[in-house]
């Protein structure tokens, strides 16, 4: 469903990557590997569509992800490095806020992913009330409510408990197992059966 045609990327006049191709298919679980400013995060964000600084191609479905860019982002869940959360509101509010865009959840919904994600009791409070595994755990929230069939998760085990990283660990191997497609950063060890690795160093 995703293809990665000779992609080369620099930062700063340096070559963070370069001919690098991938094939990655329904129930895939990639992990994209390699030391720090080896350009993990600028791979994802290349796939993603915010960052044009790369030659070569990528593919969503068959098709240059570019010739259908509504589409392509329809189907896409990006969770960058940063929780990307307001800090003034509540995670309820934050996860309203960020799924409403395509599904407009009733707050039952909103307050089960929140539940399921260790949540209970804090949804109302203010983020910048909350840890930095509660607000990890917020951001993730929308995991448990994502109907896109890639996601690409940028360090997302950031903060967390170890409950926290076995639930997150069982929720992408749930999403694989459904046929979707998930890339991730981390320097956590996953224990992922069937784990690719991409490395980048």
């Amino acid at each position: 469903m995703l293809e990665l045609k000779k992609l080369s990327c620099e930062r700063n006049d340096r070559v963070l990557f370069e001919n690098l191709s991938l094939l990655v298919e329904s129930g895939d679980v990639v992990q994209i590997s390699g030391s720090n400013g080896s350009g993990k995060t600028s791979l994802l964000r290349v796939i993603c569509g915010l960052n044009d600084y790369f030659t070569g191609g990528v593919f969503w479905k068959g098709e240059m992800r570019d010739s259908d860019v509504e589409a392509f982002r329809n189907d896409l869940l990006f969770l960058g490095h940063r929780v990307g959360l307001s800090k003034l509101l509540s995670p309820i509010e934050n996860l309203k806020w960020s799924t409403g865009r395509k599904i407009d959840w009733s707050e039952k919904d909103l307050l089960q992913a929140l539940s399921r994600n260790g949540l209970q009791g804090f949804e109302y409070q203010p983020c910048f009330l909350l840890s930095a595994g509660q607000q990890q755990r917020a951001a993730l929230s929308k995991l448990y409510l994502s109907n896109e069939p890639m996601w690409i998760l940028d360090e997302p085990f950031n903060a967390l408990d170890s409950e926290a990283i076995g639930m997150l660990e069982n929720l992408i191997m749930q999403h694989a197992r459904r046929g979707g497609i998930v890339l991730v950063t981390t320097h956590h060890k996953l224990k992922i059966p069937s784990l690719r690795t991409v490395d980048l160093s």
